[in-house]
């Protein structure tokens, strides 16, 4: 198990290092970051001063060296628009992502998963027509179009909720389900498919034959078995949960991290642009790492394996 985590730690390193690469490399696409700064009131030596001071006046080499170690430090620079440090700009936001993707990812589980599990326990029933079609609708549904369906029935039909913002509690429910509405149909999926493969297999059906109930069979021999592939897709989704709402932030209004990229990649602001792509890919990582491990936990030859 310990080398297993040793080698996701390095290859994670590998790949934060080739992450910041490429955002050196696109923040430099468009020309010299001293073109951002320029009117009609900027002198040679303003031009010069600024090299200088950030150091643009070097080789590409030597730029990157100085940059990666501002960004291990977590320094990306001042945001363009708002002339205060990047890290602050996105930690202003971090908060209210958390919020809204721990409700999404919340709602993806409670609904995505049961269902799955009664859908292909019940197969062929009334009730695995009803998860299959949840299931099929929630994947070709457009988030946009359900985030305004949802407003127009309990926001402005029956005033149950607030229309955007983040004002209070009740602000969080309309945009989680919007979030989550396409995870709680591919959880389902996926754990349907899941399930029946294993339902099907020999050592269900001994169990069977031994007189097991049927619950115990179910969530105990099968559901861990099974839970392998959904626990894959519940854990990456999370991570794009956290930098992937952009739809959803703008639909509600909602103050978070989606529409604060999508205002970065407008205002060229690349300070605040690279905080938020190396803080998904850390997030990224992060979370591969713990399904990694889990990974582990639940299936013993993969720790033997490694």
């Amino acid at each position: 198990m310990k080398q297993l985590i040793l080698k996701r730690l390095v290859a994670s390193v590998i790949v934060l290092l080739m992450a910041s690469v490429l955002v050196f490399a696109l923040s430099r696409a468009s020309g010299d970051p001293r073109n951002l700064f320029l009117s009609e009131y900027t002198t040679a030596e303003q031009w010069e001063q600024w090299g200088r001071d950030f150091g643009l006046d070097k080789p590409y080499p030597i730029q990157y060296l100085t940059w990666l170690k501002g960004a291990i430090r977590l320094d990306f620079g001042k945001s363009v628009k708002e002339q205060i440090p990047a890290t602050i700009v996105v930690r202003r936001k971090i908060w209210p992502t958390v919020q809204l993707a721990a409700g999404a990812y919340f709602f993806a589980i409670i609904v995505g998963v049961p269902l799955g599990v009664l859908s292909a326990t019940k197969r062929g029933t009334l009730l695995d027509l009803l998860a299959r079609s949840f299931a099929l609708g929630g994947q070709a549904m457009p988030g946009f179009w359900l985030g305004i369906m949802l407003i127009l029935i309990f926001s402005v039909r029956f005033g149950l909720l607030p229309v955007g913002g983040r004002d209070s509690a009740a602000s969080l429910v309309l945009p989680s389900i919007t979030l989550g509405w396409f995870a709680a149909a591919a959880l389902l999926r996926l754990t349907r498919s899941a399930m029946l493969e294993v339902l099907d297999s020999e050592y269900v059906k001994l169990a069977r034959a031994k007189g097991v109930s049927e619950n115990l069979i179910i969530w105990k021999h099968a559901f861990r078995n099974a839970i392998m592939v959904p626990l894959t897709f519940a854990g990456l989704f999370l991570t794009a949960l956290l930098t992937g709402a952009v739809v959803t932030e703008t639909v509600f209004a909602w103050p978070g991290l989606g529409r604060l990229a999508i205002q970065s990649v407008f205002g060229t602001d690349f300070p605040v642009m690279s905080a938020i792509v190396l803080f998904a890919t850390a997030g990224y990582l992060f979370v591969n790492l713990v399904v990694d491990i889990l990974y582990g936990i639940l299936d013993p030859r993969i720790r033997h394996a490694e």
